[in-house]
């Protein structure tokens, strides 16, 4: 204690800061297990921003050593974007992230030049390859730190299914076999789940997390086409 109350109030404040308020510095990533993880995510709307949030979580995971698997669903290109992705470009460069992508060239039920058939065959075996992912979680010792450079068979600590609750919404893959995917993942898999603008009833008592981004306002419905850099 000092004579000084308003330094007094300030030291409590910083005590009760991580760090006493002291900026963190980047640290050497080494790989590790997480003790809190294991929640199901579910992250839908009309609004902008729900793979940008899956993806923020999942550096944020991968930056103190966790073992991350990016499966993206629908997202297999369209005309109005280039044939690159600044994300898997990104996610390349970060250890102990990694992704794959079960999406078909354009939009399900748009006249885009791409058959509703496609688009239903790869969902359908993008959904059996995130099922083979969370048996391999079960199979995995979760506990222990992940070889950051392993394979995703050989076990993740997050898995983002990224646009599945579209490819659900749009009965590519049934409602009923993502709650009893969910239903059978690890305790120890955080589960992320995003997409659709339509609520995911059927997974409002199954996830842990469920948040809505609304959408005010977009570029997109003034004309504006996809952007390099913030839509790929």
């Amino acid at each position: 204690m000092t004579d000084d109350p308003d330094a007094d109030a300030r030291d409590a404040r910083l005590d009760a800061t991580p760090g006493r308020g002291v900026t963190p510095e980047a640290r050497t990533i080494d790989p590790a297990a997480p003790e809190e993880f294991g929640l199901v995510q579910v992250w839908w709307g009309d609004g902008k921003g729900k793979t940008t949030a899956a993806l923020g979580m999942g550096m944020r995971a991968v930056g103190h050593g966790y073992r991350v698997h990016l499966l993206q669903f629908m997202k297999g290109g369209a005309s109005s974007v280039e044939a690159v992705r600044g994300e898997y470009n990104a996610i390349a460069a970060l250890p102990g992230f990694s992704y794959e992508n079960a999406g078909h060239y354009g939009w399900h039920a748009m006249n885009d030049g791409s058959a509703d058939e496609d688009h239903l065959r790869e969902a359908r075996a993008g959904f059996e390859r995130a099922t083979d992912l969370v048996e391999a979680a079960r199979d995995a010792d979760l506990s222990r730190p992940l070889d950051p450079d392993g394979p995703p068979e050989a076990g993740v600590n997050m898995l983002i299914l990224d646009e599945l609750l579209y490819a659900a919404d749009r009965d590519l893959v049934p409602p009923e076999a993502v709650v009893e995917l969910v239903e059978s993942k690890p305790d120890a898999l955080e589960l992320v789940l995003t997409g659709s603008h339509a609520r995911p009833d059927y997974l409002a008592e199954r996830a842990d997390l469920v948040t809505r981004v609304a959408k005010e306002r977009h570029p997109i419905d003034a004309g504006q086409r996809a952007r390099k850099g913030t839509e790929y």
